[in-house]
């Protein structure tokens, strides 16, 4: 796991620290070609320089964001802002559904929107 990550993982209270290892472990087998890093703060895995999923901590919980997620076919995730990104809030590691997790992984693969060029089209997003 990426050193950064990890300090920001044990940043946390030992309940939100318990939930971001995990997402973390997750995402790190789901996503072997990614990217990880600390980016606006908060830990965010890339394909090819698009962001793909990251998770930052709440007041009351650890969110979990997809950046296309609402293009995504399996259920359980919230539509969050005006383009394409969908959202999962946990407060406790065992809500966690790792077999839901992993098909959001997979999704996040092959359906994605360019938002590593977002600012380059001027705001306009155009799907992968």
């Amino acid at each position: 796991m990426n050193k950064e990550i990890i300090e920001y993982n044990n940043s946390q209270t030992d309940i939100d620290k318990a939930i971001c290892d995990r997402l973390a472990q997750i995402i790190d087998k789901g996503l072997t070609d990614a990217e990880s890093k600390i980016w606006h703060a908060h830990p965010v895995w890339f394909l090819k320089g698009n962001p793909i999923v990251g998770y930052s901590k709440l007041k009351d919980s650890v969110r979990l964001m997809f950046w296309s997620g609402q293009s995504f076919d399996e259920d359980g995730l919230e539509k969050s802002g005006s383009f394409k990104a969908a959202i999962k809030n946990y407060t406790d590691v065992s809500d966690i559904n790792k077999k839901i997790l992993i098909k959001w992984l997979e999704e996040s693969k092959s359906i994605q929107w360019d938002y590593k060029n977002i600012v380059k089209r001027k705001g306009k997003l155009v799907r992968l």
